[in-house]
This record gives C-alpha cells, structure tokens and sequence, in this order.
C-alpha cells in the first residue's frame, strides 16, 4: 500500500469518513499500468469503439472489480497518461515484484487493445514493441506476448 493510501485509510478512520466506493484505493502499479493501456489505445490519434471496449473489459478483469472502479481508474489513468511524457515514466512506477510473467502479461494486454480494432498499425506496433523492450522483456517474450494479446488470450479475464 502506497503512503499516499495509508493517509487516506488513516484519515478516513480518523475522522469518520468514508471514502466512495469509485473513489476507493487505486493501486500506483494499477493506475500506471493502466495508463500504458490508455496510452496504447490512443497511440494512432483515433480510440476506437472496440479499443474503448477492450481496454474496460481489460481493466475491469485485471485491476478492477467493478464497472465503476474501472470507470473511475481509465479516467484517472487517462489524465496520468496526459500529464506523463513518456512511456518510460510510467513503466518506471510499476514495481518489478511481480516478476517476469505479470510483465509479459500487461504487454499481452497492450498487444491486444491495440488489435481490437483488426489490425495493428505502424504507430501501435512500434510502440507496444518499445513498451515489452522498457518491461524488461526478451524478443521471444514479447513475440509471446503479441501472439497471445492478438489471439484474445490476454490473461485479463473472460473474453
């Protein structure tokens, strides 16, 4: 939990309030990553409905537990993403802890936003490649990673 976090939980106790439920914890890894996925889905200049749909079902499988908080983390990842100036910023914030796999699995998330909308063009590609080479990622991974994200095999939940 993030100090940030701690003080809110704090405060909420200390004085009574209770915090909405679509205001609830967002998690710093969480919000980060999702605000890669927000970032792919904007790489080419167009969010496409289907990338739009993707990348809820995709948050809402992985970082949130409902529509709401998936809701209120694209909105609060999407404002991050506007603030950050690069993709490397935010690869920075997400911890190592999860290891190689939790890796490989956001960049098969970001692999299968930017095909949601049937193909993956120059911008996407280059970007999502980029993205598996600042996770840490060997070529062969990455490779993985965008036949699994292409395949509909994201890791993220039910299609």
């Amino acid at each position: 939990m993030s100090l940030i976090s701690r003080l809110r939980t704090y405060a909420s106790e200390a004085f009574g309030i209770a915090p909405s439920a679509v205001e609830a914890e967002i998690d710093e890894e969480h919000l980060a990553a999702t605000a890669l996925l927000v970032h792919v889905a904007r790489v080419d200049g167009v969010l496409a409905p289907k990338e739009a749909e993707r990348l809820a079902r995709l948050v809402r499988g992985r970082y949130a537990d409902s529509d709401a908080a998936a809701d209120a983390l694209i909105a609060r990842a999407t404002a991050f993403d506007a603030e950050t100036r690069d993709i490397a910023m935010l690869v920075e914030r997400i911890g190592r802890e999860g290891g190689t796999g939790e890796r490989a699995r956001l960049l098969a998330m970001a692999w299968s936003i930017a095909g949601a909308d049937g193909s993956v063009d120059e911008f996407e590609e280059a970007l999502v490649w980029r993205l598996g080479k600042l996770l840490g990622l060997e070529e062969a991974a990455i490779v993985r990673a965008r036949e699994e994200g292409l395949a509909g095999r994201d890791g993220a939940g039910p299609a």
